[in-house]
């Protein structure tokens, strides 16, 4: 919320309080104030003066050279080439000698051999953000009022001398998103009175019930619609000032009408909307839900389709505008409108947010609904607006309120115990004290017994519902920097890592020093990226974002491999080739279409390694990396974990990898498998679409590793009898997997068995077709004694004639 002190001194008096000084109270009562930003950014010697005349530069076809009457005595000559330029215009001048935002100094100079006598100025020059300027003076020189008067400072003609404070508020803070519960905080932080907008109006016309009506259908989410009825406008320009206050708080002035609505909301933070009352039918307005799949043309000259989840205004049926968020263009103020319906109403905060985040359309009005509004400020809001509207637009308000009210809003009375005050904050505050605080901030109270308070709470203060509210409003004006500090009591523990943290440090750690670079990426991606590795999404549902940034970052992502593709593809374009990358982070997924509740998180450690080993040197070849060096490192880090055993890699041939060099990565779970991941080389169509070599990636699910990582170190005593060592070579069916014979191996040999390792495949016509030969070297050793050759040759006859009977294994002769 961007507060201008100027139109903040209206209501508190801000004598002698700079406003750095403002800000600094403020922010020490608990409201950030994010910056104070001085509209003047270095503007003198700037005034209000009269196009007497324009004639063509003789020598320059875009230039004119005006006559000027600045209020100086004498007329002043200045050349100007904008296009808008025109006589009997009042515009500001820049005199010889002034000063303009980003240093520019105006001195007098011959443009073409004509002298200039200073400057015409554009709204930007004059440091003004002209997007927020009314749409016909955003190009050429900023044309004023005609009844401007000439020599008036610009600075103080256009409300320049000025600061804005902009409030960084929580959710709970809404009352300040308007002047008045802005004025009602520093007069409570001041310790001065607040001052309210005099209300002096009359109604001059008949009854409005005669010409409008109101029906609210979905009293659940509307309690309270008031309208009024104003004929006989005129709808033109706003007045300066209030174009000034406007432009201050960041919005766009538009029409005399429209900008009293803003205005208005900005002062009592009560969204309003004007209707052409012409347009609608009869002057009826009805609040319902939307239908599904009903259609409203919004102001924004977009077509938002409804469903059956919005709050909708209509008439006759029709929709005419989307409650709290935006009105409909068919029944917007334009130039030719006479009768309007004004309409200030009190709309639920939750269907407004959930209609505003599914359509991804938010508004000042929508900022304020959700978040609650003051139910007492309805009917003084509308009056507000009222007044403003037949004062600058003219016309008749006519006679009474027309609403419906499903609801009275009611103030809260809350007890507050002087003793547990001071219990909770460690003081010693008298109850003078505290009742002059809520003084302060305009908190009725009175004496209920001898140490409690009963107070009342304003309905603009919604967030105030328990007494350690009212606790925290007199902490906070007491001043947290004089509540004195106190040791803590009670048991303390000391911080630490759960487990799943302390591993993930371990795996970073591993990684890094292992020669891998940690990636970071986002966790929104495109839909399609999803799509390219389906395995390891499942069954599961994609998760759409309700207000994405773009398309490219739309869902949540369901792997980390598409992104770590992408780095690499990043890296690779500026020639760094030989990457291992790695990534700990999130995947999501939903088991539904449109979520209820809130989707599943699973972590989750991407591989990515591709390039050479190293680079070629006089004594090492330029080899590139492979499947087994990923595969490597990856059982570096299961075997440092103590996870090696309980590991098995199977062929698997998952859509995006390349088949043939893949495989599903499995986890021993008790007597269950269970599938953690894929490791392989990206399918050569997504590495040609990536502009990558051979890519190698691995994708495993961290919780299973967490939950099964054993974190105590287990100490061997070094070995002290000999090992014996076994070399086999097995032809066996090609379709049967190496891991396999190993894992039987290890399984019959039992306590005896050291070591077991593949150590050469070999296909081809000497073994037969279908076939492979399979060498293995299998080390025994006996913990406990020597082993001899009777009991190492019983033991491996064994392992010989298992590997016969499960996989019809011959000894290669």
């Amino acid at each position: 919320m961007k507060v201008s002190t100027q139109w903040l001194s209206q209501y508190v008096s801000l004598d002698q309080v700079t406003p750095e000084e403002l800000a600094e109270r403020i922010t020490r009562s608990g409201i950030e104030i994010d910056s104070v930003e001085y509209r003047n950014q270095g503007i003198t010697n700037v005034v209000v003066g009269y196009v007497k005349s324009k004639e063509k530069h003789p020598d320059a076809d875009k230039l004119n050279v005006c006559v000027i009457d600045a209020g100086q005595g004498e007329d002043l000559q200045i050349v100007c080439g904008a296009k808008n330029i025109d006589a009997g215009q009042k515009v500001p001048v820049a005199l010889v000698g002034a000063k303009l935002p980003g240093g520019m100094d105006i001195k007098k100079a011959k443009l073409r051999g004509v002298l200039s006598q200073g400057m015409i100025c554009s709204a930007k020059e004059l440091g003004i953000n002209d997007k927020l300027l009314p749409k016909d003076q955003q190009e050429g020189i900023l044309v004023l009022p005609e009844h401007t008067e000439i020599g008036t400072p610009i600075v103080e003609l256009l409300g320049l001398d000025d600061a804005v404070l902009d409030f960084d508020l929580t959710p709970n803070r809404s009352d300040c998103l308007s002047m008045l519960g802005a004025a009602y905080e520093v007069g409570a932080i001041l310790g001065r009175d607040v001052q309210l907008p005099e209300l002096n109006f009359v109604e001059a016309g008949d009854a409005a019930a005669d010409h409008i009506s109101v029906n609210i259908e979905a009293t659940e989410q509307c309690s309270h619609f008031s309208a009024r009825y104003i004929s006989g406008i005129t709808v033109g320009a706003s007045p300066l000032w209030l174009q000034n206050r406007l432009i201050a708080a960041g919005i766009r002035p538009i029409s005399n009408i429209v900008d009293i609505t803003n205005f208005v909301m900005l002062e009592y933070g009560q969204p309003l909307h004007a209707y052409d009352a012409d347009k609608l039918n009869q002057g009826a307005i009805e609040v319902r839900m939307a239908r599904e799949g009903e259609v409203l043309n919004t102001l924004d000259d977009q077509e938002r389709k409804l469903d059956d989840r919005m709050l909708l205004i209509t008439s006759g049926g029709q929709p005419v505008g989307l409650a709290g968020v935006m009105g409909g263009a068919d029944t917007e103020v334009t130039a030719s409108t006479v009768n309007i319906l004004l309409e200030s109403a009190k709309f639920d905060g939750g269907t407004i947010r959930k209609t505003s985040r599914r359509l991804g359309l938010r508004s000042e009005a929508s900022q304020r609904f959700e978040k609650e509004v003051d139910p007492s400020a309805i009917v003084p809001a509308l009056n507000r607006a009222a007044e403003l509207i037949v004062r600058y637009g003219h016309g008749l308000i006519h006679e009474g309120i027309v609403e419906e009210v499903v609801q009275v809003a009611e103030e809260k009375t809350l007890q507050l115990s002087l003793s547990k005050l001071n219990r909770y904050l460690g003081t010693e505050l008298s109850l003078l004290e505290i009742k002059t605080i809520f003084s302060r901030l305009q908190f009725p109270y009175g004496d209920v017994a001898q140490d409690l308070l009963e107070v009342r709470v304003p309905t603009r203060r919604g967030d105030i519902v328990r007494d350690v509210d009212l606790i925290e409003e007199v902490a906070r004006l007491y001043g947290y920097d004089n509540i004195p500090t106190t040791s803590i009591e009670g048991t303390t523990t000391p911080g630490a890592l759960t487990k799943s943290q302390r591993l993930r440090r371990t795996v970073r750690h591993l990684l890094t020093h292992g020669g891998y670079q940690e990636a970071i990426t986002y966790s929104f991606t495109h839909p399609a990226k999803n799509d390219l590795f389906p395995q390891l999404r499942g069954e599961q549902q994609q998760v759409a974002l309700a207000m994405p940034m773009s398309e490219d970052r739309s869902v949540l992502r369901s792997t980390l491999i598409p992104q770590l593709l992408e780095t690499a593809s990043f890296n690779r374009n500026r020639k760094q080739e030989n990457l291992a990358l790695f990534e700990i982070g999130s995947a999501f997924f939903s088991s539904e279409q449109e979520l209820t509740r809130q989707p599943t998180e699973v972590p989750l450690l991407g591989l990515l390694l591709t390039g050479r080993r190293q680079q070629a040197q006089w004594n090492t070849g330029n080899e590139r990396v492979d499947f087994f060096d990923l595969k490597g490192a990856l059982e570096s880090l299961l075997q440092y974990l103590g996870l090696q055993s309980l590991i098995t890699y199977k062929a698997d041939q998952p859509q995006g990898f390349h088949p043939g060099r893949s495989a599903s990565v499995y986890l021993q779970v008790g007597s269950q498998q269970q599938w953690i991941g894929v490791i392989g080389q990206i399918h050569p169509d997504i590495q040609r679409e990536s502009d990558l070599e051979d890519t190698y990636v691995a994708e495993i699910q961290l919780a299973p590793l967490y939950e099964e990582a054993d974190e105590k170190i287990v100490y061997s005593e070094l070995p002290r009898y000999p090992s014996v060592q076994r070399d086999i070579a097995v032809v066996i069916k090609e379709e049967v997997a190496a891991g396999e014979l190993l894992a039987s191996i290890r399984l019959t040999a039992k306590e005896l068995l050291e070591t077991v390792q593949v150590f050469d495949v070999y296909t081809g016509d000497r073994v037969g077709e279908g076939k492979k030969s399979v060498a293995i070297a299998i080390v025994y050793r006996h913990a406990e004694h020597t082993l001899t050759d009777e009991e190492v040759t019983a033991v491996h006859d064994q392992v010989l004639t298992v590997l016969s009977e499960q996989f019809g294994a011959e000894l290669r002769k």
